[in-house]
């Protein structure tokens, strides 16, 4: 278990619980650990702390391996590229797909497919929602940003909305009363508490509270540019989350894999809350990640041109992997598919958007220790250990180690792993940058919802006049079905339709 808690850090005093100081013996046995591993001065100012301090420091040092946050900091930071060029090649064409080039023979038997594990609730969601919305001028959690819909939906309520409604799809394709995708969301430590007042305050959005488990991605200490733990104040190290790759411990230590295999889980989507367009537990994508019995499955949009700022699903040296577009020559970049003159052939840009199988999730302690961490070299404010003074740097002074979701890939064959291309402009617009930004801001994140609800109702015979397009509820329609009702109306923009 001391891998795990050199990789995640859960707390363990109960609220409401009055913190006691730990006794002399464990204070010594916990100094021991950190001097013997060269890391002793985080306990400088430890005398001089109120008991409640003492206790709060001696509980977060206590959730750290010292010894094993050395072994990953000298990991990452001896992290050398290797001089033998990669062999990049796209994955092989029986590992992918593309809504783009199929039938619709092969997306409806992979919808029905996937309705039918969903009505015999075999699927979960998880969902990584760590992000605050800094970038977007807002201290809350990402999720409870409002893009500015005429419904002021937040996108927590967009997604909770989504599996209310193909709960009720798969439920009437499988003739029961009543089906259930749990929704697992995971958050970082500033982001858990407002999370959950959200939540709460907002009814789960409709949702049985009982189905929505909400919990915390580990963190990790933040180290100096000459490998020691910085502490933030005289009682407490600096901290950073330890990035979307913490999700695979955070599973375990946090209970949710058990509670999915209580609930006969198999099938796992997992998303990233900034994607406004997100089909949240697709059909089709369970369909065709469980036809292929992968464990492993990845959504991807067609990359825009040859510079378009994206990492790219690929092979890499025979084994299935992200790579990022910084490391991706010209030539590479614009080279040309030979099956498809004028299509790039690397196209297939990662979205963060993967399926599971549950069996894959429950090998986790079996390889997690061993993924790589990366490192950020940060600007992060520190205790002064000679004077316990916070100094804010003006260059970057330390690092802050993280893993990546897509760093397990590379550890499956590619036999196991699958990919799906899906249309951007029906499942890709994240937010991330200020409005009033032109590309990937709220106001694109609307006009993608909008032009959206446009195109179904348009297409489903009605006429739409006047600029600023259309939202549809996804209590009505989850991706475009059933909306007969609105054939031969006329609906003037911008309009929002709500379920009566």
């Amino acid at each position: 278990m001391d891998k795990v808690r050199g990789v995640l850090n859960v707390g363990s005093k109960a609220d409401g619980v009055k913190p006691t100081e730990p006794s002399a013996e464990a204070y010594a046995q916990l100094k021991a650990k950190y001097t013997e591993a060269g890391q002793g001065h985080v306990f400088t100012f430890y005398d001089s702390l109120s008991t409640e301090d003492k206790a709060a420091l001696y509980d977060q040092l206590s959730s750290f391996n010292p010894a094993y946050i050395n072994e990953i900091t000298k990991r990452a930071l001896g992290e050398t590229k290797s001089d033998t060029p990669n062999t990049l090649e796209p994955l092989p064409e029986w590992a992918q797909a593309s809504i783009l080039d199929s039938g619709a023979d092969d997306t409806n038997k992979w919808r029905i497919s996937g309705l039918d594990l969903i009505g015999k609730n075999k699927v979960a969601v998880v969902l990584m929602a760590g992000g605050q919305g800094t970038r977007l001028g807002s201290s809350a959690p990402k999720g409870c940003y409002d893009i500015g819909l005429p419904s002021h939906k937040s996108l927590f309520q967009i997604q909770a909305e989504r599996i209310r409604k193909i709960q009720e799809l798969a439920a009437k394709s499988a003739g029961t009363g009543s089906v259930v995708v749990p929704w697992y969301v995971m958050t970082s430590g500033p982001t858990r508490k407002p999370t959950e007042t959200f939540f709460e305050e907002n009814k789960y959005f409709g949702l049985d509270a009982a189905n929505v488990k909400i919990f915390e991605q580990g963190v990790l200490p933040c180290i100096s540019n000459e490998g020691k733990i910085l502490l933030e104040s005289k009682g407490k190290v600096a901290v950073a989350p330890d990035g979307n790759g913490g999700i695979y411990q955070a599973l375990i230590v946090s209970g949710v894999l058990d509670d999915m295999r209580k609930r006969g889980i198999e099938h796992i989507h997992a998303y990233c809350v900034d994607n406004c367009l997100v089909k949240v537990a697709d059909p089709v994508f369970i369909g065709f990640s469980s036809s292929l019995n992968v464990d492993i499955a990845t959504k991807v949009v067609r990359k825009r041109d040859a510079t378009e700022s994206v990492g790219l699903i690929l092979c890499k040296n025979g084994k299935p992997d992200v790579v990022e577009y910084s490391e991706i020559d010209k030539a590479t970049a614009e080279a040309e598919d030979p099956k498809h003159p004028g299509v790039l052939k690397f196209r297939a840009a990662n979205i963060v958007n993967h399926y599971y199988s549950f069996r894959f999730l429950e090998s986790i302690p079996q390889w997690a220790h061993k993924l790589p961490h990366h490192i950020a070299r940060k600007k992060i404010p520190y205790a002064d250990t000679n004077s316990g003074d916070t100094v804010k740097p003006e260059s970057p002074n330390g690092i802050k180690l993280e893993q990546f979701v897509f760093d397990v890939f590379p550890m499956l064959p590619l036999n196991k792993f699958a990919c799906l291309e899906v249309r951007r402009e029906d499942e890709f617009s994240p937010l991330k940058n200020a409005r009033g930004t032109g590309q990937d801001d709220p106001d694109t994140s609307k006009a993608d919802i909008m032009g959206q609800g446009q195109r179904w109702a348009t297409a489903a015979g009605a006429t739409v006049v006047a600029d600023g397009g259309v939202e549809i509820s996804p209590l009505i329609s989850y991706g475009g079905e059933g909306l007969e009702k609105l054939s031969g109306t006329t609906i003037t923009a911008p309009a929002v339709l709500e379920r009566e």
